[in-house]
Formats: C-alpha cells, sequence, structure tokens
C-alpha cells in the first residue's frame, strides 16, 4: 500500500482501516485459546473469613509473596478492575459498528477475565487484605477512567498497542518473582491474553501508518512521550509503582527495551519514507526523547545496585 501525505478524517481512516480490523479480528480469532479462570485457583489453599461465615481473618502473617509481588497484583488487579471505563472509552473511540464493535466486544469479554482470577488467586491464597482490597476497588472505579487522549483515534489506537504489552509485560515479571508456580502460571496466562490483544492493535496501527504517516506518527509520539498507565489513578499508585521498580518488575529500563522499543521497530518508524514537516517534526521529537528515557533508565539501574550493594 503507498505511502500517501493526503490528510485524513478520523471518519475516513475508520472506514479505510475496517478490512484490516476484520482480518486482525478473524486471525486473534483462530488463535486465542480458550481457558477458564477456575482452573488457575488453587482452591485446595482456601478457608472461610471472618464475617457471615465465621472462618478466620485475614492477618498479614499469611501473606508469602514478596511485598513488590503483591503491591503489583494489587496494581494489576485495580487496573483490570476499571474495565467498563475502558470499554466505554474505546467503543466510543472505535464506534460498536462493523468488525470494529466485535472487536471491541471479544476484547471486554476476554479482558474481563483476567480481573476474576486475579481475584479469586488473592482471595483464595490470602495475599492481601481482602477488605482493604475491596475499599480500593471501590474508590478506584468510582473516579472513573477517562483516555488522556480523548476521542482521538490514531491517539488510541497507538496507546493500547503499548499499553496492552507493557501490561504483558508487567504480569510476566509479577509471575516470574512471585516464587509460587501457581501465580506464576495464572499470570502467563493472562500475559498471553495481553500479547495477542498488543498485536491487534499493533498490525492495526501499522496500517494505520501507512494510510496516514504523518498524523499517525504525531500520535505515536504524543503517547510515547505522555505514556502513563491506565492504573495511575489507583490510590498510593506513586508508592506502589516505586516498589514494582525497585524490584524490577516494572521500570524505566523495562519500558523502554520490553515495550517501547520492540514495538517502534515493528512500525520501522526512523525508516519511514515519505513524511512531510509535520511527521519528521514529530519523529524528531520522539527521537530526542528516547535518548533522555534511555539516559534517566541507566540513571536508575545504577542507583538501584548501589542501594542494593549498600544493603548487602
Amino acid at each position: 500500500m503507498p505511502l500517501t501525505s493526503r490528510p485524513k478524517s478520523t471518519t475516513d481512516l475508520l472506514m479505510e482501516l475496517e478490512p484490516v480490523v476484520a482480518t486482525e479480528l478473524d486471525r486473534h480469532l483462530s488463535v486465542a485459546k480458550e481457558w477458564f479462570p477456575h482452573q488457575y485457583v488453587p482452591w485446595s489453599r482456601g478457608r472461610d473469613f471472618d464475617g457471615p461465615m465465621d472462618g478466620e481473618a485475614w492477618d498479614p502473617e499469611q501473606s508469602t509473596l514478596p511485598p513488590a509481588v503483591r503491591e503489583s497484583l494489587v496494581v494489576n488487579l485495580l487496573t483490570e478492575d476499571n474495565l467498563p471505563g475502558y470499554h466505554r472509552e474505546i467503543s466510543t473511540i472505535f464506534g460498536r459498528d462493523g468488525a470494529w464493535g466485535t472487536w471491541v466486544d471479544r476484547w471486554t469479554a476476554e479482558e474481563n477475565r483476567h480481573g476474576i482470577v486475579i481475584r479469586d488467586y488473592l482471595t483464595v491464597t490470602r495475599v492481601v487484605d481482602p477488605i482493604a482490597l475491596e475499599r480500593s476497588r471501590m474508590t478506584h472505579m468510582q473516579g472513573g477512567y477517562q483516555a488522556d487522549h480523548g476521542t482521538k483515534m490514531l491517539h488510541g489506537l497507538a496507546y493500547v498497542a503499548f499499553q496492552e504489552l507493557a501490561t504483558r509485560v508487567s504480569h510476566r515479571n509479577t509471575g516470574s518473582l512471585s516464587g509460587d508456580p501457581a501465580c506464576e502460571r495464572m499470570l502467563a496466562r493472562v500475559a498471553a491474553d495481553e500479547n495477542l490483544h498488543m498485536l491487534f492493535y499493533r498490525n492495526t496501527l501499522a496500517a494505520a501508518l501507512e494510510l496516514a504517516p504523518d498524523e499517525t506518527m504525531r500520535a505515536i509520539t504524543d503517547v510515547v512521550t505522555g505514556f502513563q498507565m491506565p492504573g495511575h489513578t489507583i490510590d498510593g499508585f506513586l508508592r506502589k509503582s516505586v516498589a514494582i521498580a525497585n524490584a524490577g518488575i516494572y521500570d524505566l529500563r523495562v519500558h523502554l527495551d520490553d515495550v517501547l522499543t520492540p514495538v517502534l521497530r515493528q512500525w520501522g518508524v526512523f525508516e519511514l519514507d515519505g513524511l512531510r514537516d509535520d511527521g519528521n517534526r514529530a519523529r524528531e521529537e520522539l527521537a530526542e526523547f528516547l535518548q533522555g528515557i534511555d539516559t534517566a533508565a541507566n540513571r536508575f539501574v545504577e542507583r538501584r545496585a548501589e542501594r542494593a550493594a549498600r544493603r548487602a
């Protein structure tokens, strides 16, 4: 498909991308595996809680996972809990008709399993205080969700391409550091879904980059330079994210090396020909920002190693 410099409206792009979305939807359905949350929860480790069941109250001593892993699980779960808000936003951006609408509903149904299985695991294994967790869920969901870039279609598409991969990486690293085979197996299953979702969005945006290279490059740059995880409004998110970064679950180095760089390389943004002045400026901004991230990531890793050496 040849590159073009003609500016396109959102409606034009949605219509032109419809065949791509249909193809990607068919591909997704052909490779997505059916799975059942209840099969990934170690029910035999569960027992009644206090309250109407007159069981045993939760106690911090019952938590067996490392503190940073617990923080990551809570952040990941509360993020998944806001699914109704995400559904509203993407259905507003992409529409409810045709292949776009079918994908939005399918994506929502698959994402819903993630919150189900993580909450069941946390409750059964008594990893975190279930009362505090429920209160956090209520607070977070009542705050709602609003996409950082509003209803800009290309920005929304770029954001979910990066965000789905970021979520996949966070889940996998959390499971790997948990020390619990059940947790690792569960999060690997969730991460597999997130990877397929990333492929759908990444491939669709690749087509948008051919149809509207300058507008798409601007969207990519805006999203990368202003990227925030969807759970950044969680109460105590900064403290939790610091603990998660210090444990190496998700930090600037991971964000650059495992999320931004692979997606940008797949799109070939720095080899793309045919950009106008606007597109070239956006790409230059992106390159400069990535250099800054690399410097900051190196500094963070060095300081973390120094702190670890002092503790040792």
